[in-house]
């Protein structure tokens, strides 16, 4: 599944959504890194995204699931039964190996 809308832009909705400045995020990032992030000229590693999402109190997951579905609440909560049986597969399978 190609994500809908793109990762720059879920980060960026949810920082404006939480009425943050990209300089609120200078504890764990740089104004231009920011930037950058929200002009999708660069990918956050996973650390740097759970860093950023702790800034704007989201869980990663809340942020990814945006950057699939957009504002689509109704494509969200099929993304996300489609992980959970997901989970439950993969864990059954790890469950007996």
């Amino acid at each position: 599944m190609a994500a809908k809308h793109s990762l720059a832009a879920a980060i960026r909705t949810v920082r404006k959504a939480r009425g943050l400045s990209q300089e609120a995020f200078s504890d764990v990032s740089s104004r231009t890194y920011m930037s950058t992030l929200e002009r999708d000229l660069k990918s956050p590693t996973l650390h740097k995204l759970t860093e950023l999402c702790e800034v704007m109190e989201v869980h990663p997951l809340t942020l990814l699931t945006l950057a699939y579905t957009g504002d689509d609440l109704r494509q969200a909560d099929q993304l996300l039964a489609q992980v959970r049986q997901q989970l439950e597969t993969v864990t059954k399978k790890s469950d007996t190996l």
